[in-house]
């Protein structure tokens, strides 16, 4: 039996995940420069999107937080929903990661996102698909509790983390502090994402945006409190080579090494 080649693989891999939406970014490069669409499918789905280490909805969580938080690529970001979708995220976890990138790379990244993931579910609509809404999120948290409900949303990723927080800036601005506690309870615990998802969304756009070690190296150790692998890690930074490039990569998996290496 003939083995299947990088090209045929990565090929077979870009139908299963983005289908049509796929296609028409294909189709739209190979007049222009074939090299690049042979590159991208060869690389970017023979060989990254075919390994085995994280499931293709964990990579499209990862892949659409990423591009989100970058902010400069709508046109991959609404094929990466598309994906998403494809391979098993309701519209509301796609909801919950765009809403979520809003704590590291801003509302207009957010708001660019929000409106592109309307246009692809416009598109399916048009095309008879019918998306799962999936689960809203159900806890409701009183003004007075934000900050409790927030430091122990925080406490349960890294059980110092607020009084390393507090013991930094209390002092200096105590604001930040306080917003930042209670953003955990405005966003990280809402209850319709698992925590595994979360992180993995962070871990990727904190990896792809590349300005923010001390961060990254908080959300990487956080990731395997909650139950992540050194191995799943490892596979979002591969997944970030294509998206964010391999510098990035590199540093964030240089911090990754630094977290086992304090965790011994």
């Amino acid at each position: 039996m003939k083995e299947e080649t990088r090209l045929e693989r990565g090929y077979r891999k870009l139908q299963e995940i983005d289908g049509k939406a796929g296609e028409e970014v294909k189709n739209s490069l190979n007049d222009i420069s074939p090299d690049l669409v042979k590159y991208m499918i060869e690389y970017s789905f023979g060989d990254i999107y075919s390994r085995d280490g994280l499931d293709l909805k964990s990579k499209e969580i990862a892949v659409v937080a990423s591009l989100t938080a970058l902010g400069n690529a709508e046109p991959q970001l609404k094929v990466h929903i598309n994906g998403a979708l494809n391979v098993g995220c309701t519209i509301n976890d796609i909801k919950e990661i765009i809403l979520q990138m809003s704590a590291y790379s801003g509302f207009p990244t957010c708001i660019n996102a929000m409106n592109a993931l309307k246009d692809v579910l416009s598109e399916r609509e048009k095309q008879g698909i019918k998306d799962s809404i999936g689960e809203e999120a159900t806890n409701k948290i009183s003004p007075e509790d934000r900050y409790e409900v927030g430091a122990a949303e925080l406490s349960e990723l890294d059980g110092n983390q607020v009084e390393i927080l507090e013991n930094a800036y209390n002092n200096f601005s105590p604001d930040l502090v306080k917003l930042v506690v209670q953003s955990y309870a405005d966003i990280i615990s809402r209850n319709n994402l698992n925590k595994r998802y979360r992180q993995i969304a962070t871990i990727a756009a904190l990896t792809a945006l590349g300005n923010a070690k001390s961060q990254l190296k908080f959300h990487i150790n956080a990731g395997l409190n909650i139950g992540l692998t050194a191995d799943d890690v490892k596979e979002i930074m591969l997944l970030m080579t294509i998206y964010a490039g391999f510098p990035s990569a590199i540093n964030g998996t240089n911090i990754l090494k630094e977290v086992l290496h304090e965790r011994k």
